[in-house]
């Protein structure tokens, strides 16, 4: 699902993005609501937001909540971490996260090559942002057996880079080991 956000382009850096687990829902600008049926039973729901130049992704499965937000957080000034591996409830979570510096020529390309994958995914949402075609935050998601998967894009044309995400949830059973049935 493609949209144009409601709002004008601020002004943000690549540098500016921090991260959290944990917290409230921000306000959103677009939401797209999921919901997945693992082959073993049970499922998960997953919320997928745009928040401006960046994004929230609540999960809701088995054992618990998950609520993940890469964005500009007020008082937060440390960099995006480039890993980070957390215990949610029963599930291990993983967060992964680069940035690609790409001249404006190759920016242009690689931002139409995202949007068109996330618009044609059946669990994507990307939202453009107007006056620029290629400033966008774009998520996709995923379910399998006990994992739960996302990517997120945040694309910042006045600054050639691209913020690229992935974040995994699995459900460990008691001896931490991946559920079985």
């Amino acid at each position: 699902m493609l949209t144009t956000l409601q709002t004008a382009y601020t002004d943000t850096r690549a540098g500016d993005l921090a991260w959290q687990l944990g917290g409230d829902p921000l306000p959103a600008l677009a939401v797209r609501d999921l919901s997945f049926d693992a082959p073993s039973g049970g499922g998960a729901t997953l919320q997928l937001r745009l928040l401006g130049a960046s994004h929230q992704v609540v999960v809701a499965a088995g054992p618990g909540n998950c609520l993940e937000t890469v964005a500009c957080l007020p008082g937060r000034r440390t960099p995006l971490p480039a890993r980070v591996a957390e215990r949610v409830a029963d599930w291990e979570y993983e967060f992964a996260a680069r940035i690609e510096e790409l001249p404006a020529h190759t920016f242009a390309a690689r931002a139409q090559e995202l949007l068109a994958l996330v618009a044609e995914h059946p669990y994507g949402l990307a939202g453009t942002f107007p006056g620029d075609p290629c400033a966008f935050t774009a998520l996709v998601a995923q379910c399998e057996e006990t994992r739960v998967l996302w990517r997120t894009w945040h694309a910042y044309p006045q600054e050639g880079r691209l913020v690229c995400t992935r974040s995994s949830l699995v459900l460990q059973g008691p001896s931490g080991t991946g559920r079985t049935e």
